[in-house]
């Protein structure tokens, strides 16, 4: 008896038909696009001084994409900061053709250095360092008024009850004026070659620094003057 002898390559083939090459690839191009999403927020997030973590990628379409190499391009939103909840696109391109639009859903949790209070502040409290820490907090809607340093808090007042354990916003503080609203104080200007002074009247407070109304008692002229301490204020000369 004869027997018919087929090639070895035929048969090689007729297995590999049955091998669909999308589900081949399918796991590899998860996870290229992945390593994309995440090179972009690392790279769009440098140097903001951050404590940057992906919690989530979520990509909700299947990535049939076909074999070879594939260029991939990120594309956010112009007005995301770099944190929070956002879907972006990925653009998968191959030999400068786009192949799909891939819309990508990420979670970004970005932690900074916050000035947080260790007790509650009662309004109009002087803020001393022993009240404050600093610790790592999530960046929210209000983060731009953060404080970032003991230093820029200690020594003002509250301007509200501040809650214990929570961020110390800038709008929530202020410095201590040393001049207040109809105080008598000496009015100074004064160059290298001498000095004149003069007795004031505060028509407003301020801290040491600011520029507050005064009245010279002399001319009766109202003139702005920056505070210098608490009875002393300076005009240009």
């Amino acid at each position: 008896m004869k027997y018919l002898r087929l090639p070895v390559f035929f048969l090689f083939l007729t297995l590999t038909a049955f091998c669909p090459r999308s589900a081949l690839s399918a796991v590899d191009r998860d996870k290229e696009v992945r390593e994309a999403v995440t090179t972009f927020v690392t790279t769009r997030t440098a140097g903001m001084g951050w404590d940057v973590h992906l919690r989530r990628i979520s990509i909700s379409d299947s990535l049939n994409l076909p074999d070879g190499k594939i260029d991939y391009e990120v594309v956010a939103p112009q007005k995301w900061e770099g944190w929070g909840r956002i879907t972006i696109t990925v653009l998968a391109r191959q030999k400068e053709r786009v192949l799909r639009n891939i819309p990508v859903r990420i979670d970004v949790e970005a932690l900074v250095d916050t000035v947080v209070t260790v007790r509650q502040l009662e309004h109009g409290t002087t803020i001393e360092a022993t009240d404050l820490a600093l610790q790592k907090r999530e960046i929210t809607q209000n983060s731009h008024l953060g404080v970032r340093s003991i230093d820029e808090v200690a020594g003002k007042k509250t301007r509200t009850t501040l809650r214990a354990n929570q961020p110390v916003r800038a709008d929530q503080i202020e410095r201590i004026p040393l001049i207040k609203s109809g105080q008598m104080v000496t009015i100074i200007a004064e160059n290298s070659v001498f000095k004149i002074s003069v007795t004031g009247k505060a028509h407003s407070s301020g801290a040491a620094g600011d520029i507050i109304r005064v009245k010279n008692m002399t001319s009766l002229k109202d003139i702005p003057a920056k505070v210098i301490d608490g009875s002393t204020v300076q005009v240009a000369f």
